[in-house]
């Protein structure tokens, strides 16, 4: 990751960018979760989610919740897209379900551009983990005519970014 692609990803980021280090994440995250909460586990050394984020929601709480938390696996600087993983923590759920979305990326997991966020996916597809969420800000629609936000998932995203990961 470079400081350019860092800069270009925050730019391009359609919804609120906090910069943190994990000395300070949780600081960030308490300014970007809006009360409920659910969310998976966070896979960053020393940053991890804690009341009142309920990391096992069960289905009430998931419909219940305000905001969801997940990991990204990737930020791609040209689009302002991060990566979900789907897997087995309910982190597609999470992430799409609730009304406002909370991604958490290392800062050495923002790419520059698609190629070679394709290179990367190309590994985990590789590995098994072959199916991943793009999401770029807010879901959109205009099939109907005028243009609206979050019928098909967040109507509002918020990306933390991890300095120091």
């Amino acid at each position: 990751m470079s400081s350019e692609s860092l800069s270009t990803f925050e730019s391009s980021v359609p919804g609120a960018v906090h910069r943190t280090t994990a000395a300070d994440a949780d600081a960030a995250l308490a300014e970007a979760i809006e009360d409920p909460a659910v969310g998976t586990a966070l896979p960053y050394d020393d940053v991890s989610l804690s009341e009142p984020v309920d990391t096992d929601p069960s289905p009430s709480a998931l419909e219940s919740a305000a905001t969801g938390v997940t990991p990204a696996a990737l930020g791609i600087a040209d689009y302002g897209t991060v990566t979900i993983p789907s897997g087995g923590a309910g982190d597609e759920l999470v992430s799409l379900y609730t009304p406002r979305h909370v991604a958490v990326v290392a800062a050495s997991d923002v790419v520059p551009d698609m190629p070679t966020a394709y290179e990367r996916l190309g590994e985990d597809f590789a590995a098994g983990m072959d199916t991943q969420i793009l999401a770029t800000g807010p879901s959109a629609t205009a099939d109907m005519g005028t243009l609206v936000q979050g019928v098909h998932g967040p109507s509002e995203t918020h990306v933390v970014v991890l300095e120091d990961r």
